[in-house]
């Protein structure tokens, strides 16, 4: 939790742990902050106290599930608390102590060859102990294993429940099964943690402590079922139902259930979750994927536009304000509408902001560790539509490594891709290149690390090691990955 605490730099003031209180809802809200481009400075709002009707009559008073900064998340009027997560095993090892931590320099790599490993490859220790051999035979030195896929733990953690096809064996904690075997072959282990994306258009989660059934009002809501789900409560089951159906009908576009960037109480799950394997995991790196919002047509729950109001209104003209908010009293979308800038800022800020606060919180325990993120490599689409502000966490210092996924069967493109992330970073070992591999032949995936050694980026990244040993291209006796290692990366 972040204690609260002001602090005066020379990019601006930084105002933390002052909150907003909505009448009648009794919950407090976490003032967000601004970023004024072309200035070079970072504004944060203060807060306000104020009276506020609930938006539109039929919705429910629980509209607003937020926490004070730095506080405990409890229950609001009407709200269950939230299912226990059913305690792991004890937990044998140590803290990773901060007094014993440094660069590991058998672990640096002048070139990072590394795989995004999906986390159903690591549901015994059979399997996982293979990927490792396979992994470290075609000369790969880096996995970046998937340990928060959907909202749960690949893992052992008191935070999130155990992922479902690790809950026949409880005993086996995959992350330090692949760390152990991992650094017995000099190869360095990044912990892959998903952020917003939080289940798939598949059955729900059987566990009640699981996300979407514990705090369904966590989740993020597209604009098209917003003015529906206003009138239902989450914890109704024809709320999440929406939810599903709504992602099931756009596989193209909507991968599944999303959390709300916004929410303060989902902030601090992911908050812990990094801080967590920071300190008890003797991890490389951890890497960030699904660090920005599934499009432009989230989120519109009830709790994102009331938190979007208290947030613009020391923003906007007292007058313009008032029109506003007699206007929101009949069009659920007025405010969001009326100052649509504002309301791209407000979501990427979110975003930035999770992402500087566990960047400073990770380096305070961990020094040494390396925080990555899987980014979209076009910087306007990114910025403009997903949010996702990354070119600025690489200039702001928030973020050590970016790795954009430039898949495409294009060489050209891919390598302007590439180029664009190379000059954001200014260093090489601030980008790694990923590559689509599922999306190439065995020659494409090869001419994309020619590509990517070409424009002088760090290392690369293949998605992924379960299609490049499973339903890659080519001869099953002799997997791509093994082909792609035997011609670039000096493999048996």
């Amino acid at each position: 939790m972040t204690p609260p605490a002001t602090r005066l730099g020379a990019v601006g003031l930084r105002v933390r742990g002052v909150g907003l209180r909505v009448r009648g809802v009794g919950h407090r809200v976490r003032a967000v902050g601004l970023r004024v481009r072309g200035v070079g400075h970072r504004v944060r709002g203060v807060g306000h106290r104020g009276a506020r009707h609930v938006i539109g009559a039929a919705a429910p008073l629980a509209l607003v599930a937020c926490t004070m900064v730095g506080g405990p998340i409890a229950p609001g009027p009407g709200e269950r608390p939230s299912p226990t997560v059913d305690a792991p095993p004890p937990d044998p090892r140590p803290r990773i102590d901060v007094r014993e931590t440094r660069v590991r320099l058998e672990r640096s790599f002048d070139e990072v060859r590394a795989l995004w490993v999906v986390r159903f490859t690591m549901t015994s220790e059979e399997s996982t102990r293979e990927m490792v051999r396979r992994a470290s035979q075609a000369g790969i030195n880096t996995l970046i294993v998937q340990v928060r896929g959907r909202a749960d733990a690949f893992y052992r953690s008191s935070l999130e429940p155990r992922a479902e096809p690790m809950r026949a064996s409880r005993d086996f904690d995959p992350l330090e099964f692949v760390i152990e075997e991992a650094h017995k072959r000099g190869m360095a282990v990044h912990a892959w943690v998903n952020t917003h994306l939080v289940w798939g258009p598949v059955e729900l989660p059987r566990s009640p402590a699981h996300m979407v059934r514990a705090n369904p009002e966590w989740l993020a809501v597209p604009r098209d079922l917003a003015p529906s789900l206003a009138a239902v409560d989450p914890r109704d089951p024809a709320y999440v139902r929406a939810l599903v159906r709504y992602a099931e009908e756009r596989p193209e576009t909507v991968e599944g259930l999303y959390s709300s960037p916004s929410h303060p109480a989902v902030q601090d799950r992911v908050h812990s979750i990094w801080l967590d394997l920071a300190r008890r995991y003797d991890l490389d790196g951890i890497h960030f994927d699904y660090i920005r919002f599934p499009s432009e047509d989230f989120d519109y729950s009830l709790g994102a536009l009331e938190r979007f109001r208290l947030w613009a209104r020391p923003q906007i003209p007292a007058a313009r304000f008032g029109a506003l908010d007699a206007s929101s009293m009949r069009d659920l979308f007025a405010f969001v509408d009326g100052e649509p800038e504002l309301w791209a800022e407000f979501r990427r800020t979110h975003i930035s902001d999770l992402v500087r606060r566990i960047y400073r919180d990770v380096k305070q325990v961990r020094p040494d560790l390396l925080v990555s993120a899987a980014v979209v490599p076009e910087v306007d689409r990114a910025y403009g539509s997903r949010f996702q502000d990354w070119t600025a966490w690489l200039e702001d210092g928030i973020l050590d490594i970016a790795v954009p996924m430039a898949y495409t069967t294009d060489s050209d493109r891919f390598g302007s891709l590439i180029r664009t992330a190379r000059d954001a970073a200014g260093e090489r070992r601030r980008v790694w290149a990923g590559i689509g591999a599922y999306l190439n032949t065995e020659e494409g995936t090869l001419g994309m690390i020619d590509r990517a050694r070409a424009e002088d980026a760090g290392g690369v990244v293949l998605f992924s090691y379960d299609w490049a040993v499973g339903e890659g291209r080519g001869d099953p006796e002799d997997p791509l990955l093994e082909r792609i290692g035997r011609e670039r990366f000096g493999g048996r």
